[in-house]
């Protein structure tokens, strides 16, 4: 019998509604990314430092919102509707990305208008999808079962990479299209965006037809219902059912909030985006621990996610390059002859969706394997596995574009590997996080915890875009440069000052004219760039690892 049969027996039905809505929900969503940045540049002739910024403020946002779905949905419309309403959203959001790419030649500052009220629309609805279908897979589960939660987001984990895998490859041959002499078709984008959004539709039909008879507690309660038909069944015994939130809390959060937006703004130096992101998650977290009905159990469980949800920061920081950073280098600097095959560069980061379907069940056997010994790591202890398994991604892509100079090419094959290695640590770390949420978290605030949750993929996604914005130079640059007549390096080098003219002509080129600064360090090629992100997840595994025995003992006997 199958490893995938074996699953499908021990697992309730609706695990398999939810992975086929999630899995169209990511063909639309990781289509789009694939062409986001490429779109940006090529079409809306913005640089790629632009692009950088507003695809980390695109998906900060993404997963900013899951708090105020996760809180409507706790206290008003239940995950049912918000699931609805969510996917709704974000096809109309992707066919207003494709009507901004049918008309960006005739009118590019309507093209532009249409770019951002589309990426809101999207925005809007993933904030009322994500958060609500994580928690409905812990519902599938009665208490008895908890242990398989694991296994399940493991399995619903290679649902949404099904769909990745789906969107990287089929939006990209649609809307990214090279013709022999390597001139980019850039009408061609809206096909991409289209097929996003119809893939939307498909996952939103997917769930509103089989979501009253699947998607139900094991004793045949519909899961997801409105919260004012709740009932105590609901709950475990003993468990409060509603929070219990002071006026005085409340308000308190909103000046807290503000305070700390201000304070990154005008501090640290980051947008109004980011800004808003940071400052969110953070007043978040202090206020649902002020809640009067948390025991001192649920207190410290909940402090496991904001420990745990801190590290995974680090973990999106780097991870989300795929779709910024790597992509230039994938475009720009990198022979993609794959066995013949050039592959668009828009598809190379289609390698970790692949990954991850390959992967998933293995892991999931794993897991369960370990389990059956006695010898399963603790949530907190894989997730620092897979924080050191993307240093080490890292690690080796530097080591390969040391010696590059400005116009060696980067062998495709290196960057398939990057993304095998950061696919193990995204095994061992995002569906093991959705579980940890799912087994920690109250029931009153499964929801919102997930949006907690997602807020730290959110100020991860802010962090990329941050990273990804200080990319120095690639070799399409200087080759643009010398075209130009301007000797780049040199300028970058600080041993030629360059002209206004010719800073003019650098500008008006989107190429940048200086090395950038990350943390008062210049950065000065790829290698150093890289290992940027080997230092951080590096240091973040480590400090997990020696903090896993306290959160251990603060989860309470949860495993």
């Amino acid at each position: 019998m199958s490893s995938e049969t074996t699953a499908k027996q021990s697992h309730p039905k609706g695990l398999w509604v939810l992975f086929g809505t999630e899995m169209w929900e990511r063909f639309n969503f990781y289509g789009m990314r694939a062409l986001l940045t490429l779109f940006i540049v090529n079409a809306l002739m913005m640089s790629k430092e632009e692009s950088s910024i507003i695809y980390g403020g695109f998906l900060g946002l993404c997963y900013l919102t899951p708090m105020l779905g996760g809180f409507i949905s706790d206290k008003y419309l239940g995950n049912r509707n918000c699931i609805l309403l969510g996917g709704l959203l974000m096809a109309c959001g992707q066919l207003l990305l494709f009507t901004s790419a049918n008309v960006f030649s005739a009118d590019i500052d309507m093209a532009k208008t249409l770019l951002y009220c589309a990426l809101g629309t999207i925005i809007l609805g993933n904030g009322f999808f994500k958060p609500n279908i994580s928690s409905m897979v812990s519902s599938l589960y009665p208490a008895s079962e908890k242990n398989k939660l694991d296994t399940a987001f493991t399995i619903f984990y290679m649902g949404i990479n099904v769909g990745a895998f789906l969107g990287q490859f089929i939006c990209p041959v649609l809307g990214d299209v090279v013709d022999a002499n390597g001139t980019r078709d850039v009408f061609a984008f809206k096909w991409g965006f289209l097929a996003a959004g119809i893939a939307m539709l498909l996952g939103t039909a997917t769930f509103f037809m089989l979501k009253n008879k699947y998607v139900v507690t094991p004793g045949g309660k519909a899961i997801g219902g409105l919260p004012s038909k709740r009932d105590a069944s609901d709950f475990e015994e003993g468990e409060a059912q509603s929070a219990q939130f002071t006026s005085m809390s409340l308000i308190s959060s909103i000046f807290i909030f503000a305070g700390l937006a201000a304070l990154f703004h005008f501090v640290f130096d980051q947008n109004y985006i980011y800004s808003c992101i940071y400052g969110s998650g953070l007043t978040l977290a202090g206020l649902i621990v002020t809640d009067k009905s948390l025991t001192k159990v649920e207190r410290d469980r909940i402090f496991v996610i904001y420990i745990v949800s801190f590290f995974v920061i680090f973990f999106w920081a780097a991870f989300e390059q795929a779709g910024s950073s790597l992509t230039f280098i994938a475009d720009n600097q990198t022979d993609r002859n794959f066995f013949g095959w050039d592959i668009p560069p828009s598809m190379v980061q289609i390698f970790n969706g692949l990954f991850v379907v390959i992967l998933a069940v293995p892991f999931s056997l794993l897991w369960d394997k370990l389990r059956a010994k006695g010898k399963e790591p603790i949530s907190p202890m894989k997730q620092a596995f897979g924080l050191m398994l993307i240093a080490v991604s890292y690690f080796i892509i530097a080591y390969n574009v040391k010696d590059l100079g400005n116009s060696g090419l980067l062998a495709v094959k290196w960057l398939i590997l990057l993304y095998w290695i950061q696919t193990c640590g995204e095994l061992c770390l995002s569906p093991i996080g959705l579980s940890l949420v799912g087994k920690l978290a109250p029931k009153r605030f499964a929801s919102l915890l997930y949006g907690v949750f997602f807020l730290s993929n959110a100020s991860g996604y802010a962090l990329a875009g941050t990273l990804g914005s200080i990319l120095p130079p690639t070799g399409e640059d200087f080759l643009k440069a010398d075209k130009l007549g301007i000797n780049l390096q040199a300028i970058l080098d600080k041993t030629l000052t360059a002209t206004p003219e010719q800073l003019k002509l650098l500008a008006d080129n989107k190429i940048m004219d200086h090395n950038p600064v990350f943390a008062g360090f210049e950065l000065h090629n790829l290698f150093e760039f890289f290992m940027v992100f080997v230092a951080l997840c590096g240091v973040a595994s480590v400090i997990l690892f020696f903090l896993c025995p306290f959160l251990k003992k603060m989860m309470h006997g949860v495993k």
